[in-house]
């Protein structure tokens, strides 16, 4: 399970290194509105990879993980309809967290099958 932690780790911190620079194109009255969501919101997400490769009991933080990945998918569809990114950054962005959900997808699907001890 370390490796598909590390795996989930190394693309979150991909995602973030692609889309930090997206950023810096928005408009500056979205900077520290829509922006700065779409910040707090990555930010989340590798601070709860990190926690849950560190915690015993995953599946809730797996859960949580899920969840803000599915908010910074909204974030981005909203920016692009808002013509804050194009269509090629929308393309590339969304992709990486597609991709992120489907390995927590796997993670909560490898958990929640485990028998209990």
């Amino acid at each position: 399970m370390a490796t598909e932690d590390f795996k989930l780790l190394q693309k979150v911190q991909d995602m973030m290194e692609y889309g930090y620079p997206m950023l810096n194109q928005f408009p500056k009255a979205e900077k520290f509105s829509l922006a700065q969501d779409i910040r707090h919101c990555m930010n989340n997400i590798l601070e709860l990879t990190i926690t849950e490769d560190k915690k015993y009991t995953k599946k809730t933080t797996l859960e949580s993980l899920d969840i803000e990945n599915a908010k910074l998918q909204i974030y981005l569809r909203v920016s692009f309809r808002l013509k804050y990114i194009s269509k090629h950054t929308y393309g590339v962005w969304e992709e990486k967290t597609v991709e992120i959900g489907k390995m927590i997808g796997g993670l909560i699907k490898s958990i929640s099958g485990r028998p209990k001890s």
